[in-house]
């Protein structure tokens, strides 16, 4: 099972030494008390509210009785333990955005499910969160219009003319062998439309030339130009946009997430290196 790994800023753990590696968030140690007067064992903490256990024996004991069962680890192996860890992160995410959305006066949002695409760029904890609940949608609608356009550095882009570009945002490195029919059309747009680092790159090389990958704060870009005729000027079809949109939101729960919640020791983030069942390589 994929746990989101690598969205959003971070720090290194020790990889220099790796050329390979894309550096991963570093995650919160785990600082709340394990159990609380009234209520017993809790899963976390979240704006200093006591979580039960409740909610999460409830979802396992529904996994287990529903249609993947057969494919979910065994009971008390390390990874039946991240599977724990893993369903707390994405209750621990619903609660501390419900909370949220209610202080801005959202309504519960329905929103149609993400696409694979979209679930990986988020990651698997807060896709889960979103596809799952109705509070973490609304704020999923309301944070990056907050922020529309805090991806773009139009002004640094050197180029004007209206061009034809196809490009495409990776979360990491993209593989080998990538061809332009495999980069999203934006149609016949500027350079300056796009995130200045992979607009320089463009502007640098010849028309038809794949350019990149280019990273920056958003991943990696791939893209092409040619040249197109300026009568066709029309905007992008918002492929980058919605892109950057779920990248903003992703460090933006990371953020609500590391002030909001106190995990417990146990149920850590199933990424978080300093806990025992973690093996994932890099």
């Amino acid at each position: 099972m994929s746990h989101g790994h690598g969205h959003g800023h971070g720090h290194g753990h020790g990889h220099d030494h790796d050329p390979g590696y894309v550096p991963v968030r570093t995650r919160p140690p785990a600082t709340g008390a394990a159990t609380a007067p009234g209520v017993g064992p809790v899963i976390g903490w979240v704006n200093g509210r006591p979580i039960p256990r409740l909610p999460l024996d409830r979802r396992l004991a529904d996994l287990r009785e529903g249609p993947l069962h057969a494919a979910l680890p065994t009971p008390g192996s390390a990874e039946d333990r991240q599977l724990a860890r893993w369903l707390t992160q994405v209750i621990l995410t619903e609660l501390v955005c419900e909370d949220e959305a209610r202080a801005l006066g959202l309504a519960p949002a329905e929103l149609p499910p993400l696409d694979r695409l979209a679930a990986v760029e988020l990651g698997s904890i807060n896709a889960s969160a979103v596809n799952g609940n109705p509070w973490v949608r609304a704020l999923y609608e309301h944070v990056p219009a907050q922020v529309p356009a805090a991806w773009q550095q139009p002004e640094a882009a050197p180029a004007t003319a209206a061009l034809r570009i196809r490009h495409r945002l990776y979360a990491a490195p993209p593989p080998e062998g990538v061809a332009e029919d495999d980069l999203d059309d934006l149609g016949v747009t500027a350079l300056g439309t796009l995130p200045a680092a992979i607009a320089a790159e463009l502007d640098r090389l010849p028309y038809g030339t794949l350019a990149g990958p280019v990273a920056d704060h958003l991943g990696w870009h791939l893209a092409v130009a040619r040249p197109a005729p300026p009568a066709g000027t029309a905007e992008p079809d918002g492929g980058l946009g919605e892109a950057a949109r779920r990248r903003t939101f992703a460090q933006w729960l990371d953020t609500l997430r590391a002030e909001r919640v106190e995990l417990v020791p146990g149920l850590e983030h199933p990424g978080d290196p300093r806990q025992p069942d973690n093996h994932h390589k890099h």
